[in-house]
């Protein structure tokens, strides 16, 4: 679970919230809700958590709703560096919106440790948003569909990661659309405890934008299909997983920069 609310505070002023591009550091949270409350945590999120956290030094990058699970809530949000994601977290989780509205979410939820800590790949890529470009509260939710493939490599095998980047994000680029962002797992040491994310991870995530699922299915044919792939990148990739990634599907909400 998120950390107990503590008593009301006002942080100290912190920088705003900068440009995706420059977010060196990037959680992949997947929280598992209390059944049917989903809607009611992405109705709070947007309103009361998206402008609060940025003030408070970080970025909101993406808010979504699991395809494959309707109680699942599925978010995104990035740091300039390990320091800046520890002096943001202790200003948010220690300041007054979080003591008001804290514990409202916290009972949406069942589950909330499944956490990625990664790095975009390379360094200094990223996501390309800003959040001058948030849609306002009470925006429609857009109509399209977002991928992200996580791929799971042995902990400490170096090759994985420069297999998907190198070798399967061109075939991507050529076949489909680009994708927004290639993530990969940051090994530095949490530095807010009070928040778990997964330890021992060797994860690349390629997140990429479709305007539904059929484009999707489409895109993910062609990959299969394609000389490079069949021949050469899925029998390297066997021991991840059995060759295969960790599927999410999501729809954006309302006010998520993503989408």
């Amino acid at each position: 679970m998120p950390p107990s609310p503590r008593p009301a505070g006002h942080p100290a002023a912190r920088p705003a919230a900068r440009p995706a591009a420059h977010l060196a550091v990037i959680e992949l949270r997947r929280y598992v809700l209390r059944p049917g409350r989903r809607d009611e945590l992405v109705e709070l999120f947007d309103r009361e958590f998206v402008e609060t956290q940025e003030a408070a030094g970080m970025t909101v990058l993406g808010q979504f709703r699991d395809l494959d699970d309707p109680d699942r809530f599925v978010w995104l949000r990035g740091f300039a560096d390990m320091e800046t994601r520890r002096e943001a977290l202790s200003a948010f989780y220690g300041g007054p919106v979080w003591a008001a509205h804290g514990p409202r979410a916290n009972a949406t939820m069942l589950d909330s440790d499944d956490v990625l800590l990664l790095r975009p790949l390379p360094a200094g890529s990223g996501f390309a948003v800003s959040p001058s470009e948030r849609p306002p509260a009470g925006a429609a939710a857009p109509d399209r569909f977002v991928a992200a493939a996580l791929w799971h490599f042995p902990p400490g095998d170096p090759d994985g990661a420069a297999l998907v980047h190198d070798r399967l994000v061109p075939v991507l680029r050529e076949t489909g659309p680009a994708p927004l962002a290639v993530l990969a797992t940051e090994p530095a040491e949490n530095t807010f405890p009070r928040l778990p994310v997964r330890t021992g991870e060797n994860v690349v995530a390629v997140v990429t934008s479709y305007p539904d699922e059929n484009a999707h299915r489409r895109h993910l044919a062609g990959v299969l299909g394609h000389p490079l792939v069949r021949q050469e990148i899925l029998p390297r990739l066997a021991p991840a997983r059995g060759g295969a990634p960790e599927l999410l599907r999501l729809t954006p909400t309302a006010r998520s920069l993503v989408r």
